[in-house]
């Protein structure tokens, strides 16, 4: 059931017009969208405070942003920093800052990319492998602990949602 903004549940029974407007909201905004607005926003600002805690897990001196760029490595194995920093959205120089302060930790390696002696290929050691590992793994139980009230079917029918709007966004 969606809310109509006011938190009561029941829609306004306003017709809305064909481009989803409901013409009596103070906004002019559909109260669905207004709820969805609501409750990204609230996931994201948990998600942020989420990757910090996550990133202090793995090291202490550990970048928030950076914690995005060990768990790709993890997902996908050895990338080129190009690739990387196209994945996070981040500039060429930021992204060897970033790069460089992973190594210093003993989280990544670099290597020389065997196809293109300029580029780099960027991968976890196994030290940063074991840490993110272990602190995925220690988010996933809580994903499991929190959500262990949900049919699995609600589980699966909320990840592919999120997956058809990370989809949609991306286009």
């Amino acid at each position: 059931m969606h809310e109509d903004g006011n938190g009561d549940g029941r829609g306004s029974g306003s017709p809305k017009s064909p481009s989803g407007v409901d013409p009596a909201s103070p906004s002019g905004v559909d109260p669905e969208f207004l709820s969805l607005e609501r409750e990204l926003t609230v996931l994201l600002r948990r998600a942020r405070a989420n990757q910090g805690e996550m990133a202090r897990e793995v090291h202490p001196d550990l970048e928030s942003a950076a914690y995005g760029l060990l768990v790709r490595l993890e997902e996908l194995g050895r990338q080129r920093a190009t690739e990387l920093a196209a994945y996070i959205g981040v500039g060429k120089a930021t992204m060897s800052r970033q790069l460089r302060a992973l190594e210093q930790l003993g989280l990544i390696a670099r290597e020389p990319d065997p196809a293109d002696g300029r580029a780099w290929l960027v991968d976890l050691t196994e030290e940063g492998r074991t840490r993110v590992g272990r602190v995925r793994e220690a988010r996933r139980a809580r994903y499991v602990s929190q959500l262990a009230h949900w049919d699995r079917g609600e589980v699966s029918e909320l990840a592919r949602l999120l997956h058809e709007l990370n989809r949609g966004m991306a286009k």
